[in-house]
């Protein structure tokens, strides 16, 4: 039977095989004592089983507390792999997620449990549709080739009208902007209603796409209930729209999921609440095994923070959550990561030089509501900021060369 391996980061009190063993039975057929009914055959069919241990260092304070350890203990790190037979769980989701995290962070071996990776059998690429549009539909749909995607975040976050949101989607559009989001926050306030919204901002995006031939990809966020996600996802197929949003972390799994399964809206996936999930090194999960759960239920566009951004989380950190999610898996489409987090053309620089991709969606918010010459001045200074990356130039003869970009450094560059 194929089965799927947990890859985690741990720390504990107990001899590293104990608690390895302690994860492996929590996690599938045992408990804390033995049980009528788990036989050696159940065992052999259902029981998780660890694979490997890696030792690594080992310190006097514990990264968490609630460990029932003895005065003076030494608190052992080590990369471990257990491995699940999808027998256990078949190919649902939450289940798998139960099963991979679960009760993990809460078992007293542990004073620090993080999930690094997962590797998924070959029957996962035949089960699971993945991306339906990735980055090279997302591309397609904005008619955007040999550059990243240039992308911005309506700001105020919450608080404007339809009638003047639509109005900042107009110059943005004009400016040559090929992608804007509604912010996480904003869904359906009491003065920006879902679907007036949607009225609004649509009327614009098609009219210009129907002058000039480019369509401007907005995400509407349709967080909520399952039934008002799918009620609001037909109504912006009705509209023309080409993007919705979901805070994938808020709605969950299978409500993400299916609202990937309609099958007609690229997915625009906000990470928001990652932090909680991710930021104490030595708690809860990595961003190469969580973007692979989100690839299964099929989000297109996946968030990965920014170089020199505004939060806490490490440059080399939002490398790896780059090349994550370009790698392949199984045979579908590759999500488009989203680059954003007080963005501005600045960091155009390192990023290629780091990354050597164009396939990513490059979002600023200040960097281009702020920009000396406006929103057109801002959309212009990071397709310029692009375009001397990919070349070669440096930040300072990019300056020289692109007068759009120059005030944007003199705005932003000492950020």
């Amino acid at each position: 039977m194929e089965r799927i391996i947990g890859k985690y980061y741990i720390e504990t009190p107990y001899p590293l095989e104990k608690a390895a063993a302690v994860l492996a039975g929590e996690q599938s057929s045992g408990t804390f004592v033995a049980v009528p009914g788990e036989t050696e055959e159940l065992k052999e069919r259902f029981a998780a089983r660890v694979e490997k241990i890696t030792p690594l260092d080992s310190v006097d304070t514990p990264a968490i507390p609630g460990a029932s350890a003895k005065p003076g203990a030494k608190y052992h790190r080590a990369n471990i792999e257990v491995s699940w037979s999808i027998e256990n769980f078949g190919y649902n989701l939450p289940v798998l997620v139960s099963t991979l995290q679960g009760n993990l962070y809460e078992i007293t071996q542990f004073t620090g449990l993080k999930l690094m990776d997962i590797e998924l059998p070959a029957s996962y690429g035949e089960h699971f549709i993945g991306p339906r549009f990735g980055i090279t539909g997302s591309k397609k749909s904005a008619g955007v080739t040999g550059r990243p995607m240039i992308g911005t975040i309506i700001k105020p976050s919450i608080g404007l009208t339809p009638q003047v949101t639509a109005a900042l989607v107009k110059t943005l559009a004009e400016a040559g902007i090929d992608f804007v989001k509604d912010d996480e926050l904003q869904s359906s306030a009491a003065n920006s209603k879902f679907e007036d919204r949607v009225d609004a901002i649509m009327r614009v995006i098609n009219t210009h796409a129907d002058k000039t031939g480019k369509k401007v990809m907005y995400a509407f966020n349709l967080s909520g209930e399952v039934d008002d996600m799918l009620r609001r996802y037909e109504y912006l197929v009705k509209a023309g729209a080409t993007c919705a949003m979901v805070s994938i972390n808020s709605v969950g799994l299978s409500g993400t999921k299916k609202v990937c399964d309609q099958g007609q809206l690229v997915i625009h996936g906000h990470r928001n609440g990652w932090g909680m999930l991710n930021r104490h090194p030595l708690l809860g999960i990595e961003f190469p095994a969580y973007q692979k759960l989100w690839r299964l239920a099929g989000v297109d566009q996946l968030h990965v923070n920014g170089i020199q951004n505004k939060f806490w989380e490490s440059d080399d950190s939002v490398v790896r959550s780059i090349e994550a999610c370009l790698k392949p898996l199984f045979t579908g489409e590759t999500p488009l990561p989203v680059v954003s987090s007080g963005q501005w053309g600045g960091q155009a620089f390192e990023t290629w030089q780091r990354t050597h991709t164009t396939d990513l969606l490059y979002m600023a918010g200040g960097g281009i509501m702020a920009h000396p010459d406006g929103p057109t001045g801002g959309v212009v200074a990071l397709q310029q900021a692009w375009e001397g990356a990919v070349k070669g130039l440096t930040l300072a003869q990019a300056t020289q060369q692109y007068p759009e970009f120059a005030k944007s450094v003199e705005k932003f560059g000492g950020r």
